[in-house]
C-alpha cells in the first residue's frame, strides 16, 4: 500500500503544484488516504502544553486549511493535525500561480495570501469529527487581509472555535498579508496577547475545557526580539510558540530557477534558519520561572529522523512539518518515527521529554 501511496505522490508532481494540492485534500476526504497501522513506540509519547500526543510528529498549518481531512492525516500517522490558517470572512488569496515547487532544493515557495473558505464551514466540519481521534486537532487563526482591526480578527476566531479545537494558534507570521508580521513587535503584541487573553477568559465556563494556545513566529526575527515575544507571550497566558513559519530569506545554497519568486520559502532549506531561531527562543525560555514556563513547537524544514531529533534538542517539545510530503509522501511520518524513536534508544533517552533541549 505504501508504494501505491508512492506512486500517486510522484504522479502528483507532474502537474501544477496548487492543483496537485487541491486533488490530494480531496482524495483525503472521501476517505482514500493511507493508514498507519503501527503502533507508535512507548518513547515517542509526550505531553505538550498539556495535549497528550502518541509521538511528537504534527502536520503543519496550510496543508488542510479549510479543516477537511484531519481525522485521515491522523490516520497517516501524525501525533497531532492542525488545520488552517482560516480567517473570519472567507479569503481568495493572491493570484494564481502562487504555490512553487524547487525540486532541486527539495523546497516550496508559497504566496497562497490566507486563501480559505472562512470560519463558518472550518467550524462546522470541526464539529462534525467524529471523536475520539488519535490526536489533537488544532486550529491555526488568521486575519483578513482588508480588516481594520486584525487583532480583533483573532479573537473572533477564538470565539468561533472554541469548544471545537484541541489547542489554538495565533499566526502573525504570514509573510503573504502585507504588514502582519507587524503584529510581532512587542507593542503590537502586547495588545494582541492581552485582547486574546481577555476573549479566552470569558469564554472559560466549563472547568475542563481550556486548550493550549501557541503563537506562530516567522525565523526572521532579529536576535533582540525573541526575548520580547517570549515575555509578551508569557504576560498573555499563551502556552507555547511555534518556531517557525516560512522565510523571506533565500539561502545562497538555492538552485532551482524558481527561487526568486515572491513568497515565503519552506522545505529542507529552511532547516538550519529555524532551527537556529527555535535554539534562541529556547534560551530565552529557560529564564523564565519553571511555573509559567512555555513549550516549544518546532517546525521548518523537517525532512527526516535526524531532522526532528535535532529539533527537539535545540528545545522543541514536538515538531510539525507539510512540505517534505510534497517530495515524500505521507509514508515519511513513519520513516521519520521510526528514526526518531531508535536515536532516542541510542542515546539513552527513555522519552521524548528526556530529549527536549538536551
Amino acid at each position: 500500500m505504501s508504494d501505491l501511496y508512492g506512486l500517486a505522490t510522484r504522479a502528483l508532481r507532474l502537474i501544477d503544484a496548487e492543483t496537485a494540492h487541491g486533488l490530494t485534500i480531496r482524495g483525503l476526504s472521501l476517505g482514500l488516504g493511507p493508514v498507519d497501522p503501527m503502533p507508535d513506540p512507548f518513547s515517542l509519547a509526550v505531553d505538550v502544553a498539556g495535549l497528550k500526543l502518541s509521538n511528537p510528529v504534527g502536520l503543519a498549518a496550510g496543508f488542510d486549511k479549510n479543516a477537511q481531512a484531519p481525522a485521515a492525516m491522523l490516520a497517516a500517522g501524525f501525533g497531532m493535525v492542525e488545520c488552517g490558517t482560516v480567517t473570519p470572512r472567507p479569503q481568495a488569496g493572491n493570484p494564481r500561480p502562487r504555490l512553487f515547487r524547487l525540486t532541486e532544493d527539495q523546497a516550496v515557495i508559497n504566496r497562497m495570501g490566507f486563501n480559505n473558505e472562512g470560519l463558518a464551514p472550518f467550524c462546522a466540519r470541526l464539529a462534525a469529527l467524529k471523536r475520539p481521534l488519535s490526536g489533537p486537532v488544532g486550529a491555526n487563526l488568521g486575519a483578513n487581509k482588508d480588516a481594520d482591526d486584525r487583532t480583533q480578527d483573532y479573537v473572533t476566531g477564538l470565539q468561533a472555535v472554541w469548544g471545537l479545537a484541541d489547542y489554538v494558534t495565533v499566526n502573525i507570521s504570514s509573510p503573504n498579508t502585507p504588514g502582519l508580521r507587524n503584529l510581532q513587535s512587542r507593542a503590537a503584541l502586547e495588545d494582541l496577547t492581552g485582547r486574546v487573553a481577555q476573549a479566552r477568559a470569558a469564554l472559560r465556563t466549563d472547568p475542563a475545557y481550556n486548550p493550549p494556545i501557541f503563537l506562530k513566529v516567522a525565523p526572521d526575527l532579529a536576535e533582540e526580539e525573541v526575548g520580547d515575544i517570549v515575555a509578551s507571550v508569557t504576560a498573555g497566558g499563551f502556552n507555547g510558540i511555534i518556531v517557525s513559519n516560512t522565510t523571506i530569506s533565500r539561502p545562497d545554497t538555492l538552485r532551482s530557477a524558481l527561487k526568486g519568486e515572491a513568497g515565503g520559502l519552506s522545505g529542507a532549506p529552511l532547516m538550519t534558519l529555524s532551527t537556529q531561531m527555535l535554539g534562541l527562543f529556547h534560551d530565552a525560555v529557560k529564564n523564565q520561572p519553571a511555573t509559567s514556563r512555555i513549550v516549544l513547537i518546532g517546525a521548518g524544514g523537517v525532512t527526516s529522523g535526524a531532522d526532528a531529533y535535532a529539533k527537539i534538542r535545540a528545545g522543541a517539545s514536538a515538531v510539525q512539518l507539510y512540505s517534505a510530503m510534497a517530495y515524500h509522501g505521507p509514508g515519511l511520518v513513519r520513516v521519520i518515527k521510526t528514526d526518531l524513536a531508535a536515536r532516542l534508544k541510542a542515546d539513552g533517552f527513555a522519552s521524548v521529554s528526556e530529549a527536549v533541549g538536551a
